[in-house]
């Protein structure tokens, strides 16, 4: 029996936050940056073609799924990546695949009987 699925409209799910900044494939790209180096607004904005309130806006979303951190060096905000949000989704995905493929083993198992 399958679980009872409230309206998701209205609640959130523990990664929703997380899919939803990593579904634009800016935001996904100034990860990858900043997994490669910490970097401040200024930089960041000079590698893509967008302006530096339109990365501060991807900066914010990624903040807030706590996929990046800030921290003020002087007069700039250093962002870096903070990975703990990324090994959980990573464990969800694991343990939402490894059902499915379990479940795909048994089928196909029982048809091949």
């Amino acid at each position: 029996m399958l679980p009872i699925i409230g309206n998701t409209m209205v609640t959130n799910r523990p990664h929703d936050d997380v899919f939803r900044a990593l579904s634009d494939s800016t935001r996904r790209e100034i990860l990858e940056v900043l997994a490669i180096q910490p970097s401040p607004v200024k930089r960041l904005a000079e590698r893509f073609e967008v302006t530096r309130p339109a990365i501060s806006r991807h900066l914010r979303l990624l903040k807030e799924a706590d996929l990046v951190e800030m921290s003020t060096i002087g007069r700039e905000n250093i962002y870096r990546v903070r990975t703990k949000a990324l090994r959980e989704l990573e464990s969800w995905l694991q343990t939402f695949w490894g059902r499915r493929l379990t479940k795909l083993k048994q089928i196909a198992e029982a048809t091949k009987k």
